[in-house]
């Protein structure tokens, strides 16, 4: 007897695909071009077609269980090519932002990022914050300085012992949420009805040629459509990098040899931190003027959110070092506390943001090397 499959539309999630960017979504009719013109897609079970098919129906634990859904670049060649417009690209960026919030533990952290008319909470909170910091500082500088320090310091204005109260918990608990959620997508994929079971070492052993495959941005090479926007990409990756280093040398330097800043634009750390700067600065900026210049190109809240946040990130950063070499004092200081705000949401929201991306799909791109499905 042949078995019977029950197919029940989940038509809330088709909405939510339509209001992310997906709403080209029902123009599809199943021509199969977006399969056969994606160069990254793999011969076997390819996509984007089948994930089309799933989200016309609304087959909402299929996709979000599929690692198919995150080897897609978005890099446009399927839009493109598209004989009725339906954009999968956009489709699947879609799908993507609804899996991140799907996986992660806390769905009210994830509301709040996501929604416009919270925007301003999300940097007044931390503004206030660190406005109170500096309170403190300023009250007690005796008790909260690192030692004598000459000249214009940032941490005269906000001492690092409060910055980083704030940060080293904020940071432990951004690692548990990001631990918790891909915990769940790995055990998604999995068991996704095709998944194969993971076992640790060859899995940990897919890790190393998927890095220099991203390092390298092999895929975005292969593809045709926006190829242009691999530089820009690369310049943001390896900005957060080379900012991540800096951060790391720097704590060190502070809490176990005892050496505390500013540092001389001589010192290597000031070279990569400043390369880092303009890296993100720079990327982001042909981030946006490609988002503007592409009127086709389909935009949401989280898009500008993120794009403005690296670009904030990197503009504030650069801005309260060159006034403070320039001797501005207030300027830099007050550059500095909006640079924290900056700072503190991006990592606060990194699990629940569309840059929580790198994690997923640099997994997935394991999974799929691991699996053998490329």
């Amino acid at each position: 007897m042949r078995k019977h499959l029950t197919v029940e539309p989940d038509l809330k999630f088709i909405e939510e695909i339509r209001g992310l960017g997906g709403d080209t979504l029902k123009s599809c009719f199943q021509c199969a071009t977006c399969s056969v013109v994606c160069t990254i897609s793999p011969e076997t079970n390819p996509f984007p077609r089948k994930e089309m098919i799933m989200a016309s129906w609304g087959l909402k634990d299929n996709l979000i269980m599929s690692p198919d859904v995150w080897l897609c670049h978005n890099c446009g060649d399927c839009s493109a090519m598209c004989p009725r417009g339906a954009r999968p690209g956009d489709v699947l960026a879609a799908i993507r932002s609804l899996a991140i919030r799907d996986f992660s533990p806390s769905k009210r952290l994830s509301d709040l990022v996501n929604d416009p008319r919270k925007l301003p909470i999300l940097f007044l909170v931390p503004a206030l914050l660190f406005a109170l910091m500096a309170y403190l500082t300023h009250c007690f500088p005796q008790a909260l300085s690192h030692g004598p320090i000459e000249g214009i310091a940032h941490s005269k204005f906000i001492s690092t012992w409060l910055v980083d109260l704030i940060f080293v918990p904020l940071g432990m608990g951004v690692v548990t949420l990001f631990f918790l959620s891909i915990k769940k997508f790995l055990t998604a994929i999995q068991g996704n009805g095709q998944g194969k079971p993971i076992e640790l070492k060859p899995f940990l052993k897919a890790f190393v040629p998927t890095l220099l495959e991203i390092v390298r941005h092999e895929r975005f090479s292969q593809c045709s459509e926006n190829r242009e926007k691999s530089t820009a990409h690369m310049m943001v990756l390896f900005g957060f990098v080379g900012s991540f280093i800096v951060t790391l040398f720097v704590f060190t330097l502070l809490y176990v040899f005892h050496i505390h800043g500013p540092f001389s634009q001589l010192n290597p750390l000031k070279w990569l931190a400043n390369i880092a700067g303009v890296s993100l600065v720079v990327g982001s900026t042909i981030m946006i003027f490609h988002r503007l210049k592409d009127g086709e190109s389909v935009s949401n809240y989280r898009d500008w959110y993120l794009l403005g946040l690296v670009l904030g990130l990197g503009l504030t950063g650069m801005l309260s070092e060159i006034t403070r070499l320039a001797g501005l004092e207030t300027s830099s200081y007050a550059i500095y506390l909006v640079h924290l705000v900056f700072v503190f949401n991006f990592m606060a929201f990194l699990p629940v943001s569309k840059l929580a991306h790198l994690s997923y799909r640099t997994l997935a791109m394991v999974y799929a090397k691991y699996s053998k499905r490329e």
